[in-house]
């Protein structure tokens, strides 16, 4: 059985109600109903705060995830840093132009590579678990600098 009511609501409401019951096609009678339902509703407060708590796990793991690909750029960039500044020897006068020359051509050539790369959607955090599962797990950061070493000589 059903009984009628006449509220009064602002404008503003009416023409969002209005908006929503042709978005969905629902009557405005049935959009209110569920509205005044879930005002009603005794648990309405819990399933708020659960889906508030899941959505801030959800953002809490973004930004955790985030947080570490952060750390990870920056460990691999101080570590090609500190690999590059190890191995490179300074340049005689004489040979500055000829390697600002090749490296703006070297440099290019990384822009392409890199382009390439994520265009067929590779990145560097897919590559690591795959690295990672063909380590030792004795390899630690000395065995790692050797290894960067080996392969520049």
């Amino acid at each position: 059985m059903r009984d009628r009511l006449n509220v009064s609501l602002p404008v503003e409401m009416i023409a969002q109600i209005n908006d929503l019951a042709t978005r969905r096609r629902l009557t405005r009678s049935a959009i209110v109903e569920a509205a005044v339902a879930s005002f009603l509703s005794p648990d309405g407060a819990d399933r708020m705060e659960a889906a508030f708590t899941r959505r801030f796990d959800r953002l809490t793991r973004q930004v955790q995830r985030l947080e570490r690909n952060s750390g990870l750029s920056t460990e691999t960039l101080a570590l090609f840093v500190r690999f590059w500044l190890t191995i490179t020897p300074p340049l005689p006068p004489d040979a500055q132009a000829a390697a600002q020359v090749k490296g703006r051509e070297r440099y290019e050539g990384f822009i392409e590579a890199l382009a390439r790369r994520l265009n067929q959607g590779r990145t560097l955090m897919d590559e690591i678990p795959m690295d990672m599962a063909r380590t030792d797990s004795n390899y630690d950061e000395d065995d790692a600098d050797r290894h960067l070493g080996d392969r520049a000589e």
